[in-house]
Parts: structure tokens; sequence; C-alpha cells
């Protein structure tokens, strides 16, 4: 409907035209499964649907595509009077499927806002979003720190400071390629192709549970340490874009280009700022990310700027004042250097968030 509606010219279907549509496609033979779904998740995901169409209406974003069936599953629960939490038997009651079992992971604090199900590596999860009032933190410490990442040091520190890489896909990636090579020889949808979906799927959820560990001890302990928290404003997908080009102009060196973005998404910096963000506003503290430009080649000492300062990857040596330092820890220097001309100028907002914005808890809990 929407394509054809597009088509035509005209805008996009909101959602209270569309869910006008929900009783009569459960009425119809070809939709009847809706019939077994909670009304508040259909209308949900029309709402959702209405923001990605909204968005690309007004060429904020392209064409929403149709999801994969098993990639991505989930449906939100948002209205809490259907909801109940029993979490001294730790069990849950959701509309259509009763009460349900769970291995808990945290206590839920405040009140239930909304609930959404998800599934991931084979298992079902729930996310119980509540609200509860906090008082504004104060940070226990006064130190500001810096922070230059990159591949070869996930993370350099402006105090000389690095920690090395975990690099967890790298770590996986043979026994990877062996299990899809495996999964590829089966004839799709059999069972023995399911058997080997499913292997693929938990070392995928290996490396990503593994990388998610890893940045959450990082940043845990950063943001306790730091008050104020400079990182650089690096645009990720941009840097991990595609160099294959076209038919018309091809990319060069696609293969290393390929190498280095495999390695770029490995470290997972856009979950490490994310991180940081909401851990340092949970201390009390403040998160500013600083344009990244020649932070690696501007000597701190005299201020020189010249690509001649960074003679390799690692070695720094400034060309008109002869300061010698490694090339991560100048651009650490660099990055807080500019954080505390941000603060100068009055601007403390970072990461797209206002700075008093109180955090909001969310527990996860797995089904059993």
């Amino acid at each position: 409907m929407q394509k054809e509606n597009h088509a035509a010219g005209n805008k996009f279907i909101g959602y209270v035209a569309m869910a006008t549509k929900l009783p009569v496609w459960k009425r119809e033979a070809e939709t009847a499964w809706l019939k077994e779904t909670p009304s508040q998740a259909l209308q949900h995901a029309l709402k959702d649907l209405e923001k990605a169409f909204k968005g690309f209406f007004e060429k904020r974003t392209g064409f929403p595509r149709f999801k994969k069936k098993g990639s991505g599953d989930s449906f939100r629960y948002p209205e809490p009077k259907q909801i109940q939490l029993d979490p001294s038997n730790n069990r849950i009651l959701l509309p259509k499927l009763g009460w349900l079992r769970y291995r808990n992971s945290r206590k839920a604090l405040g009140q239930v806002r909304n609930v959404t199900v998800s599934q991931s590596g084979g298992k079902w999860f729930v996310s119980i979003q509540t609200q509860r009032e906090i008082k504004q933190p104060l940070p226990s410490t006064t130190t500001a720190i810096g922070i230059d990442v990159g591949i070869a040091r996930f993370a350099t520190l402006s105090n000389g400071r690095y920690i090395a890489p975990l690099n967890s896909f790298k770590t996986h990636q043979q026994r990877l390629a062996c299990y899809q090579r495996r999964m590829s020889r089966k004839q799709k949808f059999s069972n023995n192709w399911k058997k080997a979906k499913t292997k693929v799927q938990k070392i995928h959820t290996a490396i990503a549970n593994a990388r998610k560990d890893f940045l959450h001890k990082i940043s845990t302990t950063i943001s306790q340490n730091h008050a104020l928290v400079c990182i650089e404003n690096l645009q990720v997908k941009n840097m991990s874009r595609s160099s294959k080009g076209n038919r018309e102009q091809h990319g060069k060196n696609v293969v290393q280009k390929s190498g280095l973005n495999r390695s770029i998404l490995d470290q997972g910096w856009g979950e490490f700022r994310r991180q940081l963000d909401y851990k340092v506003q949970w201390n009390g503290g403040l998160l500013l990310a600083v344009p990244p430009q020649h932070t690696s080649q501007t000597c701190p000492a005299c201020g020189h700027v010249s690509k001649d300062n960074r003679q390799t990857q690692a070695k720094f040596l400034c060309v008109d004042c002869d300061y010698e330092n490694h090339a991560d820890v100048v651009g650490a220097i660099n990055v807080l250097e500019r954080g505390y001309r941000l603060l100068a100028r009055g601007e403390s907002v970072q990461s797209g968030r206002s700075v008093k914005q109180e955090p909001t808890e969310v527990t996860q809990a797995a089904f059993a």
C-alpha cells in the first residue's frame, strides 16, 4: 500500500489510517494469524513503520525494507496495565502469552513502563523498561581524561596508559568460516541446515557477548574514575564504508580496505561511546565528543600541524619543536585539549543529548 501510494506521488499513509485496517485484516483468511498477536504489539509495529516512512518521505533515510525472519525478531507491549511482574518467583504475565518464567539478571527498580520481547542467537529475551526518580549524582572524582581509539591499541588515554584490543571477531574468524562453509553445503531449510545455522548463531553470539563484556568493563572503569571524558566524534559508518566502487569506476585496494573495515567494526567504537555516554552521566560526570581532524598530527607542545609529524603509525616527532611521543598518546592529549576548549565556549551537549537528561533504568532477563 505504501509503495503504490508513493508511486502515485501521494503522501505516506499515517498510523491512524493504517491502524483502521487492522480489524479488516484480522477477518481476512490470508491474514487471520494476526488474531493470535496482541493488538497493541501490532499497533506499535505500525507506529515504527510510520516513523520509518516519515523519514523516507522527508528524504532523511532510505526506503524502509522488509526484515528477514529470524533477524532482529522483536515486539513490544507498550501498555503497563497489561503487564504483571512477579520478581519473587521470576515470572512475568504478558497478554496472549500468559505467565512466563525467566532467568533474572537484575532487579527491576521503579514502575514498569513497557516490555520488549526479542530473539537473539536462538534465545528469547525480555527487556523491562522502568521509570523512577533519582537524585542528580555528584562526581566522586575531579580528574579529566582524553581517549584516542584505534585498532593496534583499542583506547589510548591522555595520561599515557592504553588498553589492548580484544579482537573478538578475529579470534573466532576461522572457526566461524568453517561452520559457515558447512552450512552452505546443506540443503536450505532442511534439518541439517537448521542445525548448522544454530552453530553459526552460537559463534556470532559468543563474539558479540565477549565484545560487549569487554566494552562494559572498560567504560565502567573510565566513568567511575574521571569526571570529564573527552572522545573523538568519529563517523564509524563512513570510516567502514566499502571501496568496491561500481561498474564504471572500480575501487582501489578493495581487499586491504575490506580488512580494515572488518578490524574497525570488530572494535565496537560506537557501542563504546554509547556506554560511556550514559555511564558518565550516571556518575555525575560529563562526556564530550570533539572533532577528530588532525588529532594525531598536531603537536601538543607548540601546536604545529603537519602530516610529517607522524612519521610512522606509532611514532610522533614534531618537525618544528622536536617534541616526541607515541602518536596515539599525542592524539589523546589533543582530544582532551579540544574538550577543554568546548567547555570554555560553553558547548556542553554531547552525543546529541543534554547533560541534564535523566537516565532510564532498563532491566534485561532471559527466558528459561
